[in-house]
């Protein structure tokens, strides 16, 4: 998907409806910046915005996505390359994020186990071993419960009963039985409960 491309086609479809980038930006009710960094090709338009801007623009997603307009004989062709393209991103994105909620999880199990070491083994004073006890829980509670936000809201857990593949309530991710990322969760559309996965993309 290239970003440099898409962003001179907004770029000239804003300017074909001889809108600026302040009066788009208006009429979709965010910043004008957020416009310049579409057409600069920092950024795409996030999900929720594609459909009025489209609609502004006079043209559809598919176009969009693509940088360019499609006639009827390419139109089923790109809408694929587009779906896999966005698919393939998603993925990337969700690795990402996953490799932080190791980093944030083996980060805050290190500092737990050190501080406990050492209020253990290298402080006489009872107090300052008490703080170091309290420091120490309190580091691993909010690492693990940044973890597993992450964790929770990047990519799917998948149902091994029917293949359902959705996100489940924190609380849910939180309070499950789990070995790594697999966890013992009931599927809200067959209800029953499963050792359920950990996938990245739907």
């Amino acid at each position: 998907m290239n970003l440099d491309k898409i962003g001179k086609f907004i770029s000239n479809c804003r300017k074909d409806k001889k809108l600026t980038q302040e009066q788009l930006s208006e009429k979709l009710g965010i910043s004008d910046r957020a416009v310049s960094k579409w057409e600069r090709g920092l950024c795409l338009p996030d999900a929720s915005i594609m459909l009025p801007l489209c609609e502004i623009l006079g043209i559809n997603v598919n176009e969009l996505l693509s940088g360019e307009m499609i006639n009827n004989k390419d139109y089923n062709k790109k809408a694929e390359e587009n779906l896999l393209e966005m698919a393939k991103k998603e993925e990337e994105q969700n690795k990402k994020m996953m490799m932080y909620e190791y980093v944030i999880g083996f980060i805050s199990s290190i500092t737990f186990f050190i501080l406990v070491f050492v209020a253990s083994y290298a402080v006489d004073k009872n107090s300052i071993r008490i703080i170091l006890y309290v420091l120490a829980f309190v580091i691993i509670i909010i690492g693990v419960s940044f973890a597993l936000k992450i964790e929770t809201e990047t990519g799917y857990y998948e149902c091994q009963k029917c293949h359902h593949k959705y996100v489940p309530k924190y609380s849910k991710v939180y309070f499950a039985m789990h070995l790594g990322t697999t966890r013992y969760l009931k599927c809200p559309k067959c209800h029953q409960r499963s050792w359920q996965k950990k996938v990245l993309t739907k």
